[in-house]
C-alpha cells in the first residue's frame, strides 16, 4: 500500500482499482443478457410437465449453454445442475430455480463491486464512514423513504450503519468485511424498501424501514428529557416498559462509552440493537459483558446474585411476594446446562437457546414477571384462542 504522503501513487492505485472494477462490472449480464437467457431456457424446456413447474433437462440445459454466450458458461456447469437437482423422476432441474440462481449471482456481484468503490483503502472492508457513505447515496434510489426530511438523513444513516456494526464487527475494529456483508441478510433487508408496495407489516419489522428509524430515534427524543441530546443514567430507566433494573444500567453506563456520564444515539442504538435482538449472538455477548461483573469470562453463583438482588428488591416495591434467589439460580442452571456446573460462559449462553430467557430473568422485571407467569399467560391465551374459534 503507497503511504499517505505518497499521492502520486494513492491516485494511481485508485485509478487502477476503479477500471478493475469496472472491467468486472462488464463481465456481468445486463438485463437484456437476462431476457434472453430466459427465452433460450423457456424455449429448451423438457416434456412433461410436473404442475405449473417449467423443467429442462442436462442435454438441454447444455445446448442453451452453448447458445446463450461467453459470460452465461460459468452457470452452466455439471456441478450447478447437481445442486439444483431435487426429485424429479426424469432427473430435470426447475428452470424458475436455475434462473433464480443466476439473478442471484448476478446481484451478489452487482452488489460486491457496488461495495467495493466506497473501500477506500482497498482492502476488502469498509469503515463506519465508508458504509455511512454508501448508504447515504443509496437513500434516493429507495422508494421507501422518498418521505425522510433531508434533515433526518444522517440520523437514519447512522441507525442503519450500527445494525451492520454491531452485529458484523463484534471485536469493534471499525470496520467490516465486504464478504461478511454480502453473507448476512441486511442488505437484503435494505434493498427490500426499493419494492413500492412493501406491506405495514414488512416495515414494522424492518430495522431499516423509515417507521422504524424513526421508532428509534422518536423513543430517544422522549427519554430526553432535558433536551440536551443525551441520555443520562435517570432518563435511559424509563426505556421500554421501564421496568429494567438501576442495578443493570449502572453497569451499563460503566461499559459503554458515554460523555460525562452520558449516553449518545450511537451508544444507545447498541444499547436498543442488544435488548431487542436478545436471541443473537451478538446480542447475547453485548448483555454478557455487563452481567460479568467480575470480568473473569463466566457467570457464578456470585454474579446471577448480584442482579437478581435488584429484581428482589423492585418485587418488594411492586407489594409482591419476593421470589427465592436459589430456585431462580437453579432454574437458570438447569436451563444453560453449562460445562462446568458453577460457572456459565457465554457460548453456554448461546448454545443452549436461552439466552434471552435468562438474561430477561436477571435485568428486567417485566421479563422476569413473564417468565413466572409463563404457565398462566400461555393459559390465558389458548383461552383467548378457544375464544376467537368460537366467535
Amino acid at each position: 500500500l503507497p503511504a499517505e504522503d505518497e499521492v502520486l501513487l494513492q491516485k494511481l492505485r485508485e485509478e487502477s482499482r476503479a477500471v478493475f472494477l469496472q472491467r468486472k462490472s462488464r463481465e456481468l449480464l445486463d438485463n437484456e443478457e437476462l431476457q434472453n437467457l430466459w427465452f433460450l431456457l423457456d424455449k429448451h424446456q423438457t416434456s412433461p410437465m410436473i404442475g405449473e413447474e417449467a423443467m429442462i433437462n442436462y442435454e438441454n440445459f447444455l445446448k442453451v449453454g452453448e447458445k446463450a454466450g461467453p459470460k452465461c458458461k460459468q452457470f452452466f456447469t455439471a456441478k450447478i445442475f447437481a445442486k439444483l437437482l431435487h426429485n424429479d423422476p426424469y432427473g430435470r432441474i426447475s428452470i424458475m430455480q436455475f434462473f433464480n440462481y443466476v439473478m442471484r449471482k448476478v446481484w451478489l456481484h452487482q452488489t460486491r463491486i457496488g461495495l467495493s468503490l466506497y473501500d477506500v483503502a482497498g482492502q476488502g472492508y469498509l469503515r463506519e464512514s465508508d458504509l455511512e457513505n454508501y448508504i447515504l447515496e443509496l437513500i434516493p434510489t429507495l422508494p421507501q423513504l422518498d418521505g425522510l426530511e433531508k434533515s433526518f438523513y444522517s440520523f437514519y444513516v447512522c441507525t442503519a450503519v450500527r445494525k451492520f456494526f454491531f452485529f458484523l464487527d463484534p471485536l469493534r475494529t471499525g470496520k467490516i468485511k465486504i464478504q461478511d456483508i454480502l453473507a448476512c441478510s441486511f442488505l437484503d433487508d435494505l434493498l427490500e424498501l426499493r419494492d413500492e408496495e412493501l406491506s405495514k407489516e414488512s416495515q414494522e419489522t424492518n430495522w431499516f424501514s423509515a417507521p422504524s428509524a424513526l421508532r428509534v430515534y422518536g423513543q430517544y427524543l422522549n427519554l430526553d428529557k432535558d433536551h440536551n441530546g443525551m441520555l443520562s443514567k435517570e432518563e435511559l430507566s424509563r426505556y421500554g416498559t421501564g421496568t429494567l433494573t438501576n442495578i443493570f444500567l449502572d453497569r451499563v453506563f460503566q461499559e459503554c462509552l458515554t460523555y460525562d456520564g452520558e449516553m449518545d444515539y450511537k451508544t444507545y442504538l447498541d444499547f436498543v440493537l442488544a435488548l431487542e435482538n436478545r436471541k443473537e449472538p451478538a446480542a447475547l455477548q453485548y448483555i454478557f459483558k455487563l452481567l460479568d461483573i467480575e470480568n473473569k469470562g463466566y457467570l457464578n453463583v456470585f454474579s446471577l446474585n448480584y442482579f437478581f438482588r435488584a429484581i428482589q428488591e423492585q418485587m418488594k416495591i411492586h407489594g409482591q411476594e419476593p421470589v427465592s434467589f436459589q430456585d431462580v439460580k437453579d432454574e437458570i442452571f438447569d436451563m444453560v446446562k453449562p460445562k462446568d456446573p458453577y460457572k456459565i460462559s457465554l457460548q453456554d449462553l448461546i448454545n443452549s437457546s436461552q439466552g434471552d430467557t435468562v438474561t430477561s430473568i436477571l435485568i428486567d422485571l417485566n421479563g422476569f414477571w413473564t417468565y413466572e407467569n409463563r404457565e398462566v399467560l400461555v393459559a390465558s391465551d389458548n383461552d383467548n384462542t378457544a375464544d376467537v374459534d368460537d366467535t
